[in-house]
């Protein structure tokens, strides 16, 4: 910053020169006395310069009656997973209030390598929210699945230092962390110092302390109130996660108090434009935790000033003087409705995004998959005792059940009696070519099939159906469109997603994406579909670093024994 932006600064927050903007008449909510603060919010291009004051200002916004609050940080998601490129996200969720998101583009990553690493930098400087973009630690998550790309520790060396950086992004092969495997040591020495992101679902004890003591500093996998204190008794920051399938709020909400609220932040990870369009991101969080009996100084500050102090962001999480301008305006803390948000010092509205450069895009033409066939999707075996994923609705935890599934014409078929599905996935990297079948229970289907290229984190087709001939269907159209979600029945495409970057995101608007989803959900349901988000529900069971049974294209896969169930 020069001298002469310094000295302008200085002499807008004594009030000797008009402040750039000031938001006039609210009431600001301070995060650390947890009071209500009168006074004008002077700003000075991106930078707050004044509070508790009166100023006048080059512009003047009326916020009387209105209640402002730092800008919500997420601290983790996966733009990928919202289907939108990421100046389509900004648009979806920054006038909700969310100014900082912190990002893993390991979703792409995994597609297309570290060139989708370098494009989400790119995007960085072309949205209004402040996108932080954390290093993919893990790509692919693990060696049982085929996976797009493989980055190793010395391609990320490459990536360190660009402005939009925190550190390395959530560790998910936390059994390599454990055993000191070579590969997971080279990464963990390369940004030692610096933050590194967890994920280790379900560690307790020693191996816990193994992986904090590897330097790994946050957690968003807690699903229980036990787990979450444990691993808050051990230094680690909780990230409480309400995505569109994982829903942990509710179970931790009773561990968030003003006591813990300075350790524990707020994350989606992730949401849809559909989900964020019918219940909000973190506003809902916030609503929801309050309706809960969550104080509001707890809530908010777990969504700005503990966030910005969990990832090194000393320049914002509070309305006060030298900060970054994040404010959002509310018309109660209860009930988090944005009428106003100012991020970066930027109005946020339709001329402010319209403003935005242009991006290009990266990852067309992604899906090399072999076509299939009906038979393809066949189950071979000489037992009829069979491994089957058991969905639990709301979470991405699935239970390793066990069903005698009768052995007829040399297959085991799908049972939409006992909702016993057909589940398989086709590698789509042209790597190999590999199809891996299974079985999963908890979808509901009655007939019909629906497949996606979203399929955590390797992104092959993923499909699930009571008939292989719609499967195939399905699978083969996700190639002609270049990825996305489709739904098929009797030999017809019902409904589609195309999603042509990187077999992952859209290049329509999120109003139209959301669109295009509730034709899919509706598709869904017209087969038997009972889950709310079937698309990433079906996407998280073939991911193979979250317990207990998932599936990918190299088999069934035992996750607390980390390893492939022989066929």
């Amino acid at each position: 910053m020069s001298q002469e932006m310094l000295e302008k600064r200085i002499a807008q927050a004594q009030g000797r020169e008009p402040a750039g903007l000031v938001l006039k008449g609210g009431r600001v909510f301070d995060l650390v006395t947890g009071a209500m603060l009168d006074g004008d919010v002077a700003i000075c291009g991106d930078r707050i310069v004044g509070t508790c004051g009166s100023y006048r200002g080059q512009r003047e916004i009326d916020v009387t009656g209105l209640v402002l609050v730092p800008g919500f940080i997420d601290t983790h998601l996966h733009v990928e997973s919202s289907l939108l490129t990421p100046q389509e996200f900004d648009r979806c969720v920054t006038p909700r209030g969310i100014t900082t998101a912190i990002c893993d583009p390991h979703e792409i990553a995994n597609v297309i390598g570290v060139d989708g690493i370098r494009w989400f930098q790119q995007a960085s400087d072309a949205v209004l929210m402040d996108l932080r973009v954390q290093l993919s630690s893990c790509v692919p998550s693990t060696d049982m699945e085929t996976s797009g790309a493989r980055i190793e520790a010395e391609d990320l060396r490459p990536l360190i230092g660009h402005p939009s950086g925190i550190g390395l992004a959530e560790f998910m092969n936390y059994p390599g962390v454990i055993q000191c495997d070579p590969g997971p040591m080279a990464k963990l020495a390369l940004f030692q110092g610096g933050h590194i992101d967890g994920h280790c679902p379900q560690l307790t004890g020693h191996d816990l302390n193994a992986c904090i003591a590897a330097g790994i500093r946050t957690e968003h996998e807690a699903t229980t109130a036990t787990e979450a204190l444990e691993k808050l008794r051990k230094g680690m920051r909780v990230l409480i996660r309400e995505g569109s399938v994982s829903k942990d709020l509710d179970a931790l909400q009773p561990v968030l108090s003003d006591a813990t609220s300075a350790y524990i932040c707020l994350c989606t990870d992730d949401r849809n434009p559909l989900d964020i369009a019918e219940h909000g991101h973190l506003d809902y969080m916030l609503r929801r935790l309050i309706a809960l009996g969550t104080s509001p100084l707890a809530a908010y500050r777990a969504a700005s000033l503990s966030a910005a102090e969990a990832f090194g962001l000393k320049d914002r999480g509070l309305i006060a003087p030298g900060l970054r301008a994040d404010i959002v305006a509310l018309g109660s803390l209860a009930g988090c409705d944005a009428r106003l948000v100012i991020c970066g010092g930027r109005v946020v509205d339709d001329a402010a995004f319209a403003a935005l450069p242009a991006m290009g895009d990266i990852g067309r033409n992604s899906v090399k998959a072999p076509r299939v066939t009906a038979r393809d999707f066949r189950a071979t075996g000489n037992r009829s005792e069979t491994d089957v994923v058991g969905i639990i609705p709301g979470k991405i935890i699935t239970e390793h059940l066990r069903h005698d599934i009768p052995i007829r014409d040399g297959d085991k078929a799908p049972d939409p009696e006992r909702d016993l599905m057909r589940i398989a996935v086709v590698e789509r990297h042209g790597k190999n070519g590999n199809i891996a079948t299974g079985f999963v229970q908890g979808f509901g289907l009655k007939a019909g099939a629906i497949a996606s290229t979203v399929c955590h984190d390797h992104h092959n087709i993923i499909a699930v159906g009571a008939d292989y001939g719609d499967m195939a269907l399905a699978a083969d159209r996700l190639t002609e469109i270049e990825g996305g979600f489709v739904v098929a029945r009797d030999g017809e495409i019902l409904a589609e997603l195309a999603l042509p970057i990187a077999g992952l995101m859209s290049l329509l608007s999120y109003e139209d994406v959301r669109e295009k989803l509730v034709a899919l959900r509706a598709a869904a349901r017209s087969l038997g579909v009972e889950l709310e988000e079937p698309f990433l529900q079906l996407a998280f069971l073939a991911l193979p670093v979250i317990p207990a049974l998932k599936i990918t294209d190299r088999g069934m896969v035992d996750v607390t024994r980390f390893e492939i169930i022989p066929g």
